[in-house]
């Protein structure tokens, strides 16, 4: 495995099984098994329990909080020979309301009546850097997939309402027999260097002090090279030349897939598009370093888990491959 590979939500080898996705008896037949178990997902929040939350919630098929289900459960593969299956359940209504719901880190956590007190809805943005990796992969799996069923009930052709298929992987529509599936943004996020600095920016309504690596969607018809290079000029007026890829990671919130890459700037004043960011700035390694050990004043970390920390990281580290 490469170093790469280690970020958070990739590398873990889950075995997703996609041959058993349109055999409707093997699946059934694997919901009905005891060992099987089933993760509830409540309005994009996962079900975890154990100490820091670092475990997964599985449960029993016929467990009574799938009740609030209105379609079927995802299949999301087999971890070590057990299947693994993730379910919505954002019919349920807890009785507190909750108003940092859809927050970027929502700090709530509920408890269904019908589970135990230390199985908790965490947002997951909170507690991923305290999953292993098999269960990061699972659970960014299930987040991902059910919150495009989610978003994604009907046909975009003729808008009929379509139906859950091929163990969750698919949507079909009843009308006009066509199929839609599960879609992935891909992301670019450039680590841009210039010499000994890095080129780092923050986006209107980020939390005080918090910085980033620039970072945005790749367009139709366009390269991730030159998605790099159109997104730091667009945002910063800086010029990239040397494009090189470094690493990527599946990002669900909702649906991304990350696209790590470095990019050598030829030109250093920095020109921001107020439309796209609100500022952007060029940090040395002793700045960095500082930022890292928590001594910068005028800037914090990327958050862990994210891929701008690692490539981050690894930059100081010269670890990058």
């Amino acid at each position: 495995m490469k170093h790469a590979e280690t970020v958070t939500f990739g590398g873990s080898g889950l075995d997703r099984a996609a041959h058993l996705r349109g055999d409707a008896g093997q699946l059934g037949d694997l919901l009905r098994a005891k060992t099987t178990g089933v993760l509830p997902i409540w309005r994009g929040k996962p079900m975890v329990v154990g100490e820091g939350w670092a475990r997964a919630a599985w449960l029993p098929t016929d467990h009574d909080i799938f009740g609030h289900a209105d379609e079927p459960a995802v299949f999301l593969g087999l971890d070590d020979g057990v299947a693994r299956f993730a379910r919505d359940i954002s019919g349920w209504e807890p009785q507190e309301e909750v108003d940092t719901l859809g927050a970027f880190l929502d700090p709530s956590e509920q408890q269904h009546p019908d589970t135990p007190d230390d199985h908790r809805f965490c947002e997951l943005r909170g507690i991923m850097t305290a999953l292993d990796a098999r269960t990061a992969e699972l659970i960014a799996t299930a987040k991902a997939v059910l919150g495009w069923h989610e978003t994604h009930g009907f046909c975009a052709y003729c808008g009929a309402k379509s139906h859950i298929a091929m163990g969750g992987w698919q949507r079909d529509c009843p009308d006009c027999d066509r199929h839609h599936f599960p879609r992935t943004d891909p992301v670019v996020i450039m680590l841009i260097t210039h010499g000994n600095s890095v080129l780092m920016g923050r986006s209107p309504g980020w939390p005080e002090g918090m910085y980033s690596c620039l970072a945005g969607f790749v367009e139709p018809g366009e390269t991730i090279e030159a998605a790099v290079r159109r997104e730091v000029f667009e945002e910063a007026g800086i010029r990239v030349g040397q494009v090189s890829y470094l690493a990527s990671q599946p990002w669900a919130f909702p649906a991304s897939l990350m696209i790590g890459c470095h990019g050598q700037a030829e030109t250093q004043d920095i020109t921001v598009d107020p439309v796209e960011i609100e500022d952007a700035i060029w940090i040395n390694r002793e700045e960095m370093l500082e930022t890292f050990a928590g001594t910068n004043p005028r800037m914090k970390p990327a958050r862990k888990g994210a891929i701008a920390h690692f490539l981050l990281q690894n930059w100081l580290a010269d670890t990058l491959d």
